[in-house]
Protein backbone atom coordinates (compact mmCIF):
# COMPACT_ATOMS: atom_id res chain seq x y z
CA UNK A 1 0.00 0.00 0.00
CA UNK A 2 1.37 3.51 -0.68
CA UNK A 3 1.70 5.79 2.10
CA UNK A 4 2.42 9.12 2.66
CA UNK A 5 5.31 10.18 5.00
CA UNK A 6 3.68 12.06 7.75
CA UNK A 7 7.11 13.05 9.84
CA UNK A 8 10.10 15.10 8.64
CA UNK A 9 13.40 13.14 7.28
CA UNK A 10 15.90 15.28 8.76
CA UNK A 11 18.71 13.53 5.65
CA UNK A 12 16.81 15.47 3.30
CA UNK A 13 17.69 18.73 4.94
CA UNK A 14 20.48 19.33 2.58
CA UNK A 15 18.03 19.75 -0.44
CA UNK A 16 17.90 23.17 -1.37
CA UNK A 17 13.76 22.63 -1.07
CA UNK A 18 12.06 19.75 1.05
CA UNK A 19 9.98 17.57 -0.52
CA UNK A 20 6.11 18.52 -0.51
CA UNK A 21 5.53 15.44 -0.08
CA UNK A 22 7.27 11.77 0.07
CA UNK A 23 5.06 8.71 -0.72
CA UNK A 24 6.40 5.16 0.48
CA UNK A 25 5.96 1.57 0.60
CA UNK A 26 7.94 -0.65 2.67
CA UNK A 27 9.89 -0.19 5.89
CA UNK A 28 10.45 3.50 7.59
CA UNK A 29 13.04 2.26 10.04
CA UNK A 30 15.86 1.68 6.91
CA UNK A 31 15.67 5.75 7.25
CA UNK A 32 16.98 5.38 10.80
CA UNK A 33 20.11 3.09 9.29
CA UNK A 34 23.94 4.86 8.43
CA UNK A 35 23.37 5.67 4.60
CA UNK A 36 25.27 5.37 1.10
CA UNK A 37 24.35 6.57 -2.04
CA UNK A 38 25.45 4.11 -4.86
CA UNK A 39 24.96 5.47 -8.31
CA UNK A 40 26.19 5.17 -12.13
CA UNK A 41 25.73 4.26 -15.41
CA UNK A 42 22.93 2.03 -17.06
CA UNK A 43 25.74 0.40 -18.94
CA UNK A 44 28.15 -0.86 -16.73
CA UNK A 45 31.38 -2.50 -18.21
CA UNK A 46 32.49 -5.94 -16.39
CA UNK A 47 35.09 -4.36 -13.78
CA UNK A 48 31.56 -1.74 -12.62
CA UNK A 49 29.51 -4.79 -12.18
CA UNK A 50 32.48 -6.53 -10.28
CA UNK A 51 32.94 -3.94 -7.41
CA UNK A 52 30.10 -2.25 -7.65
CA UNK A 53 28.05 -5.73 -5.94
CA UNK A 54 31.36 -6.30 -3.55
CA UNK A 55 30.88 -2.87 -1.90
CA UNK A 56 27.22 -3.09 -1.60
CA UNK A 57 27.44 -6.52 -0.30
CA UNK A 58 30.37 -5.33 2.02
CA UNK A 59 27.99 -2.47 3.13
CA UNK A 60 25.28 -4.39 3.90
CA UNK A 61 27.36 -6.78 6.09
CA UNK A 62 28.28 -3.75 8.23
CA UNK A 63 24.47 -2.67 8.40
CA UNK A 64 25.01 0.29 6.40
CA UNK A 65 21.84 0.91 4.16
CA UNK A 66 22.61 1.32 -0.04
CA UNK A 67 20.62 4.33 -1.51
CA UNK A 68 19.84 4.13 -5.12
CA UNK A 69 17.60 5.16 -8.17
CA UNK A 70 16.57 1.02 -8.96
CA UNK A 71 17.42 2.27 -12.65
CA UNK A 72 18.84 -0.27 -14.65
CA UNK A 73 22.91 -0.92 -14.32
CA UNK A 74 24.53 -0.08 -11.45
CA UNK A 75 21.67 0.97 -9.40
CA UNK A 76 19.97 -2.75 -9.93
CA UNK A 77 23.57 -4.25 -8.91
CA UNK A 78 23.84 -2.04 -5.95
CA UNK A 79 20.46 -3.10 -4.51
CA UNK A 80 20.35 -6.53 -5.59
CA UNK A 81 23.91 -7.00 -3.63
CA UNK A 82 22.72 -5.41 -0.66
CA UNK A 83 19.94 -7.45 -0.38
CA UNK A 84 15.81 -5.91 -0.82
CA UNK A 85 15.95 -5.99 3.10
CA UNK A 86 18.69 -3.88 3.42
CA UNK A 87 17.62 -0.89 0.51
CA UNK A 88 16.38 2.12 -0.41
CA UNK A 89 15.59 2.49 -3.96
CA UNK A 90 14.21 6.44 -4.99
CA UNK A 91 11.28 6.32 -7.81
CA UNK A 92 11.42 8.61 -10.54
CA UNK A 93 7.57 7.71 -11.16
CA UNK A 94 4.46 7.64 -9.06
CA UNK A 95 4.85 4.35 -7.34
CA UNK A 96 2.09 2.83 -8.68
CA UNK A 97 4.07 2.36 -11.42
CA UNK A 98 7.24 -0.10 -11.31
CA UNK A 99 9.30 1.88 -14.13
CA UNK A 100 12.03 0.11 -15.24
CA UNK A 101 9.79 -2.57 -16.33
CA UNK A 102 13.21 -4.82 -16.61
CA UNK A 103 13.31 -4.21 -12.78
CA UNK A 104 10.06 -5.14 -12.01
CA UNK A 105 10.63 -7.91 -9.56
CA UNK A 106 13.49 -6.20 -7.89
CA UNK A 107 11.12 -3.03 -7.03
CA UNK A 108 8.56 -5.47 -5.86
CA UNK A 109 11.04 -7.18 -3.58
CA UNK A 110 12.25 -3.88 -1.85
CA UNK A 111 8.22 -2.91 -1.43
CA UNK A 112 8.30 -6.09 0.11
CA UNK A 113 10.83 -6.18 1.88
CA UNK A 114 12.94 -3.14 2.01
CA UNK A 115 11.38 0.93 1.15
CA UNK A 116 10.50 2.74 -1.94
CA UNK A 117 10.32 6.28 -1.86
CA UNK A 118 8.94 8.91 -4.18
CA UNK A 119 7.81 12.18 -4.11
CA UNK A 120 5.67 12.01 -7.08
CA UNK A 121 2.16 11.06 -6.62
CA UNK A 122 0.76 7.84 -8.25
CA UNK A 123 -0.01 7.67 -11.88
CA UNK A 124 3.23 10.34 -12.54
CA UNK A 125 4.57 8.41 -15.52
CA UNK A 126 8.38 8.20 -16.62
CA UNK A 127 8.95 11.65 -18.10
CA UNK A 128 12.51 13.31 -18.43
CA UNK A 129 12.79 16.14 -16.08
CA UNK A 130 11.73 13.77 -13.08
CA UNK A 131 14.73 11.93 -12.79
CA UNK A 132 16.65 14.97 -12.10
CA UNK A 133 13.97 15.37 -9.01
CA UNK A 134 14.93 11.80 -7.90
CA UNK A 135 18.44 12.27 -8.23
CA UNK A 136 18.45 15.22 -5.59
CA UNK A 137 16.28 12.86 -3.01
CA UNK A 138 18.75 9.96 -3.83
CA UNK A 139 22.00 12.23 -2.86
CA UNK A 140 20.33 13.49 0.00
CA UNK A 141 19.52 10.58 1.76
CA UNK A 142 23.68 9.40 1.76
CA UNK A 143 26.32 10.21 3.85
CA UNK A 144 27.85 10.27 1.45
CA UNK A 145 27.94 9.77 -3.13
CA UNK A 146 30.03 7.07 -4.44
CA UNK A 147 29.98 7.26 -8.76
CA UNK A 148 30.64 4.09 -9.46
CA UNK A 149 31.14 5.17 -13.49
CA UNK A 150 29.97 7.39 -15.39
CA UNK A 151 30.10 9.36 -18.37
CA UNK A 152 31.43 12.80 -18.77
CA UNK A 153 27.88 14.40 -19.56
CA UNK A 154 25.55 11.82 -18.65
CA UNK A 155 22.78 12.08 -16.32
CA UNK A 156 24.56 10.60 -13.48
CA UNK A 157 26.85 13.90 -13.13
CA UNK A 158 23.80 15.67 -12.15
CA UNK A 159 23.96 13.76 -9.33
CA UNK A 160 27.79 15.26 -8.39
CA UNK A 161 26.21 18.27 -8.66
CA UNK A 162 23.72 17.87 -5.87
CA UNK A 163 26.14 16.09 -3.83
CA UNK A 164 29.01 19.18 -4.37
CA UNK A 165 25.86 21.37 -3.68
CA UNK A 166 25.53 19.48 -0.20
CA UNK A 167 28.94 19.28 0.88
CA UNK A 168 28.73 15.73 0.52
CA UNK A 169 31.81 13.57 0.23
CA UNK A 170 32.12 12.05 -3.22
CA UNK A 171 33.91 8.71 -3.95
CA UNK A 172 34.43 6.78 -7.02
CA UNK A 173 35.57 3.54 -8.37
CA UNK A 174 39.20 3.73 -10.23
CA UNK A 175 39.11 3.11 -13.73
CA UNK A 176 41.07 2.68 -17.10
CA UNK A 177 42.39 6.45 -18.78
CA UNK A 178 39.60 6.61 -21.32
CA UNK A 179 36.87 5.00 -19.48
CA UNK A 180 34.15 6.81 -16.99
CA UNK A 181 35.40 9.90 -18.13
CA UNK A 182 33.35 11.20 -15.83
CA UNK A 183 34.68 10.17 -12.75
CA UNK A 184 38.09 10.20 -13.94
CA UNK A 185 37.75 14.13 -14.48
CA UNK A 186 36.26 14.13 -10.84
CA UNK A 187 39.51 12.77 -9.81
CA UNK A 188 41.63 15.17 -12.14
CA UNK A 189 39.71 18.06 -10.50
CA UNK A 190 40.24 16.85 -6.67
CA UNK A 191 36.33 16.61 -6.24
CA UNK A 192 36.21 12.95 -5.45
CA UNK A 193 38.20 10.28 -3.52
CA UNK A 194 39.08 6.90 -5.82
CA UNK A 195 38.09 4.20 -3.67
CA UNK A 196 40.69 1.39 -4.30
CA UNK A 197 40.30 -0.75 -1.39
CA UNK A 198 36.69 -1.50 -0.21
CA UNK A 199 37.76 -2.93 3.42
CA UNK A 200 39.32 -0.07 4.06
CA UNK A 201 36.73 2.41 2.53
CA UNK A 202 34.36 0.64 4.73
CA UNK A 203 36.82 0.49 7.96
CA UNK A 204 37.02 4.50 7.47
CA UNK A 205 33.71 4.82 7.33
CA UNK A 206 32.72 2.85 10.03
CA UNK A 207 35.58 3.96 12.05
CA UNK A 208 36.43 0.47 13.39
CA UNK A 209 38.85 -1.89 11.56
CA UNK A 210 37.16 -5.47 10.30
CA UNK A 211 39.32 -7.87 12.02
CA UNK A 212 37.79 -10.62 10.22
CA UNK A 213 40.76 -11.42 7.71
CA UNK A 214 40.08 -13.57 4.36
CA UNK A 215 42.77 -15.06 2.55
CA UNK A 216 43.27 -13.46 -0.44
CA UNK A 217 43.27 -15.76 -3.75
CA UNK A 218 44.86 -13.31 -5.72
CA UNK A 219 47.49 -11.89 -3.40
CA UNK A 220 48.52 -15.78 -2.83
CA UNK A 221 48.45 -16.55 -6.59
CA UNK A 222 51.01 -13.62 -7.30
CA UNK A 223 53.52 -14.81 -4.70
CA UNK A 224 54.31 -17.45 -7.29
CA UNK A 225 55.62 -14.48 -9.20
CA UNK A 226 53.52 -15.36 -12.50
CA UNK A 227 54.01 -13.62 -15.88
CA UNK A 228 51.61 -10.76 -16.34
CA UNK A 229 49.45 -12.58 -19.36
CA UNK A 230 49.11 -15.55 -17.13
CA UNK A 231 47.53 -12.85 -14.60
CA UNK A 232 45.34 -11.15 -17.26
CA UNK A 233 43.96 -15.03 -18.28
CA UNK A 234 43.42 -16.05 -14.49
CA UNK A 235 42.14 -12.55 -12.80
CA UNK A 236 41.96 -9.89 -15.44
CA UNK A 237 39.55 -7.66 -13.32
CA UNK A 238 41.50 -7.77 -9.83
CA UNK A 239 45.41 -7.03 -11.43
CA UNK A 240 44.26 -3.76 -12.22
CA UNK A 241 42.87 -2.89 -8.92
CA UNK A 242 45.85 -4.51 -7.02
CA UNK A 243 48.17 -2.34 -8.93
CA UNK A 244 46.62 1.02 -8.51
CA UNK A 245 46.24 0.08 -4.85
CA UNK A 246 50.25 -1.12 -4.65
CA UNK A 247 49.67 -4.02 -3.41
CA UNK A 248 51.59 -6.05 -6.74
CA UNK A 249 53.87 -4.89 -9.08
CA UNK A 250 54.49 -5.69 -12.43
CA UNK A 251 58.26 -5.93 -13.69
CA UNK A 252 59.87 -7.41 -16.87
CA UNK A 253 56.92 -9.02 -18.11
CA UNK A 254 56.15 -10.55 -14.31
CA UNK A 255 54.03 -10.07 -11.14
CA UNK A 256 55.25 -9.47 -8.10
CA UNK A 257 53.72 -8.94 -4.61
CA UNK A 258 54.75 -5.59 -2.81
Amino acid sequence: MIKEVNFHIDKLDTMKKYPKSIHYIGNLDLLNKRTISIVGTRKPNNYTKQYTHELAKALTKHNICVVSGAAMGVDAIAHNAATPQNTIAVAGTGLDIRYPAVNKKLIEDIENNGLMLSQFPIKTPSQRYNFPIRNELVVSLGECLIVAQADENSGTMRSVEFALKMNKPIFVLAHRIGESVGTNKLLEQNLATAIYDIDKFIEDFVGFKNEIKHSDDFLEYCKTTPTYDDVMQKFPEKIFEYELSGKIQVTNGLVFVV
